[in-house]
């Protein structure tokens, strides 16, 4: 049976006992709420911990206290700022290992993958200054327009006060700090929502923060039912911005109730790898398979569908059926060794054996996997997939391969940009011409040649169009999301120091 079992470091996060009970981080203090909700994991679906499920008075407590609090932040010197990040950074680092463990342990995840993902949070990290750069301003002379002749304005870019953050349960760590990072480094207080599903190594990475010196009561945590919690802090009029990562009907929620809000979504995908007559098929399959597994296919940029043409469609195949042995499926307590383990959960094994089972009635052959027991779904091949099948325009988020025979790349396009989604893609082609002609037609956010779409440390930007989102997250994007641009305008005039216009020369 799988335990959760912590180190004296993080001794105040919870109250032991049979199952530890984990409490919430509201106004600088850890507090143990009146409700609570069970964590179980998917590795053998078992009760492992108990949350904090917040009421009302303590989601206005949290609320009040990052209202109250936010100028602690804003007054700090941004180098001072990034300093504290910096030394969170190096704290994180020496307790990894421990994280990596409980996340490998609530979520599922290949210890692999874990670690993978801590990894990743220190990276953005690293590079928190070239965040802050992006906090810079503008000079701008006046006397380039008649009308502000003898003016002077200043643009520059504000905190913009109380930052909501909610994140997924594919990357609980990771999502999470890439909110808090740039909401803190902006001058922002921000109140976090980690994933009910599993949140406990945030909540350890939360106790990091406290602990290194983030100013009491700009950093709170909490957890709880994500439709009762979630909408009282999305109304409220105390939240400036709110930045979701998660599916697509939540996120049109969101938008639905947060008012004048500024909001940031990065929401579902059904990314296509397109394959053309002239690629690396090898490189292609050992990408896709890739691209369509990792994490169980439980990511926004994992691939969904692969439009293959007909003259390498069975080249192609072989190559995807050795490629599927490159991972090794089980249960990542286990064994080490594992790389794939299970969904998030029974339920989604479910959605995604429906999934399969609609893709045969209508046509698919199955050439492997297709079975599941509890959460674990096995590594799937799917061929000949039908247009009208529900895993062809539907987000998969399991590890299921689906392949898909076009005529060209003409058909390609069209079927691609059919699709609601539109967050990443990918083409796979030796042919420069013919990647570009593809890259600049597809209707997505982001375009990656001869690779799998990833979006990793967010070095490169990454946010989609239609129902894939709104706004851009990475490295020097995202605190511009999290500021507000302040113009400020001098008149020099009066002292006659500004440039006059003459006149003269008007039409």
């Amino acid at each position: 049976m799988a335990k959760i079992a912590l180190s004296n470091y993080f001794s105040e996060i919870y109250t032991p006992g049979e199952f530890p009970r984990f409490k919430v981080l509201i106004d600088g203090k850890w507090t143990k709420t009146k409700e609570k909700i069970d964590v179980i994991t998917p590795i053998d679906s078992t009760k492992i911990a108990e949350i904090g499920s917040v009421n009302n008075d303590e989601i206005k407590a949290a609320l009040d206290s990052a209202e109250r609090n936010k100028n602690k932040i804003r007054d700090m010197a941004a180098i001072d700022r990034i300093e504290l990040i910096n030394a969170v950074r190096k704290e994180l680092a020496m307790h990894k290992d421990e994280i990596a463990s409980v996340l490998v342990t609530e979520s599922g995840k290949a210890l692999q993958a874990a670690n993978g993902e801590i990894n990743a949070a220190l990276e953005r990290m690293r590079l928190s200054m070239e965040d802050s750069r992006k906090i810079m301003g503008e000079y701008m002379p006046g006397d380039w327009s008649s009308d502000t002749a003898q003016k002077i304005a200043l643009v520059i870019r504000e905190p913009i006060g109380v930052v909501l953050g909610i994140s997924p349960f594919n990357y609980p760590v990771y999502t999470s700090i890439a909110k808090v990072l740039p909401a803190l480094l902006a001058g922002n207080s921000v109140i976090l929502k980690p994933p009910s599903a599993d949140p406990l190594a945030f909540l350890m990475c939360a106790e990091i923060f406290r602990k290194v010196g983030v100013p009491s009561g700009t950093l709170q945590v909490i957890t709880g039912s994500g439709e009762e919690t979630g909408d009282i802090l999305v109304k409220s009029d105390k939240i400036n911005m709110i930045s979701f990562t998660g599916s697509t009907p939540v996120g049109k929620h969101i938008s639905s109730i947060a008012g004048l809000k500024k909001v940031h979504l990065e929401l579902g995908g059904k990314a296509a790898a397109i394959v053309l007559d002239d690629a690396d098929l090898e490189l292609a399959a050992k990408e896709c398979v890739k691209g369509s597994l990792e994490l169980s296919g439980q990511r926004c940029d994992a691939i969904s569908r692969i439009l293959v043409t007909e003259k390498v469609y069975k080249k192609f195949i072989e190559g995807v059926k050795r490629h599927l042995a490159d991972y090794r499926f089980g249960n990542p307590l286990k064994d080490k060794e594992v790389t794939l383990g299970p969904t998030i959960s029974q339920k989604a094994a479910v959605r995604i054996d429906g999934m399969v089972k609609d893709a045969v009635k209508k046509g698919a052959k199955l050439l492997a996997g297709g079975k599941f027991k509890d959460a674990y779904y096995e590594p799937t091949l799917l061929v000949d997939v039908p247009l009208n099948s529900e895993i062809a325009h539907e987000e998969t988020f399991g590890p299921v391969v689906t392949v898909i025979k076009i005529k060209d790349r003409e058909d390609a396009i069209k079927i691609s940009n059919g699709s609601k989604y539109g967050l990443d893609s990918c083409v796979f082609t030796e042919d420069f011409y013919s990647a570009w002609e593809v890259m600049k037609s597809l209707q997505t956010g982001n375009v990656t040649l001869n690779s799998a779409p990833s979006h990793g440390t967010a070095y490169f930007p990454f946010g989609g169009i239609k129902d894939s989102g709104q706004g851009k997250e990475g490295v020097g994007y995202s605190i511009e999301e999290m500021t507000v641009l302040k113009t400020i305008v001098l008149n020099l005039a009066p002292k006659n120091l500004g440039k006059k216009y003459s006149g003269k020369f008007k039409d």
